[in-house]
């Protein structure tokens, strides 16, 4: 991966882990009524629950790869389809943007345990990194200092964000995390619209 590669796919993550969404609303909530530390443990599950699924998006392009060789183009088509679609959705659900009581025990591995379970129960996870790792990473010649470098960025931008966001619900209540991210919507929407066209234009 080269710099630019880096850089782009940390601050595109980022963005996207700032959209309003269950998890956001989530660390919030447990920063805000069981402290920071509480916050933190639920960002980390998320963290574990995304690594997870960046092993599996990661290894099944590779097997796409390998399987389909010439007409792995269609793949890439379709992934850039997904992409233009789910950023068509940020966009709609811009104003839409609602909060969630924290219903959970109060102990730290339950905090940790809520977080990997929002991230594991969203079976669309896996095909959003199928469709998003492809516009910043070429699958064919990723090698594993290639997948280390792609979970550093993960556990340094989802990872930050979601802490950034249990910081501020700590010292401000759990709808601060609401309130600024619906801004942060919009540009997450473009962003995947982006990241889309890409993906269909070098295909």
């Amino acid at each position: 991966m080269t710099i630019t590669n880096m850089v782009t796919l940390f601050g595109a993550m980022a963005a996207l882990a700032a959209v309003p969404s269950v998890s956001v609303l989530v660390v919030s909530a447990r920063s805000a009524t069981s402290g920071f530390v509480h916050g933190v443990f639920t960002a980390a599950g998320i963290v574990v629950g995304d690594l997870l699924f960046i092993l599996l998006a990661v290894f099944g392009l590779a097997l796409l790869v390998e399987a389909m060789g010439s007409m792995f183009f269609l793949v890439k088509y379709m992934s850039g389809a997904y992409l233009i679609w789910l950023g068509t959705v940020l966009w709609r659900a811009r104003e839409n943007i609602t909060e969630i009581s924290d219903t959970t025990g109060s102990s730290l591995r339950s905090s940790f345990m809520t977080g990997l379970f929002i991230t594991l129960g969203d079976q669309k996870a896996v095909l959003f990194y199928l469709g998003f790792l492809p516009a910043f990473v070429d699958p064919a010649k990723m090698s594993h200092a290639d997948v280390g470098v792609v979970m550093a960025i993960t556990v340094l931008a989802v990872g930050g964000v979601k802490v950034a966001y249990a910081y501020a619900a700590d010292r401000a209540g759990a709808t601060f995390g609401v309130r600024v991210g619906k801004t942060i919507n919009i540009l997450a929407a473009w962003i995947m619209i982006a990241a889309g066209a890409f993906i269909i234009a070098m295909a």
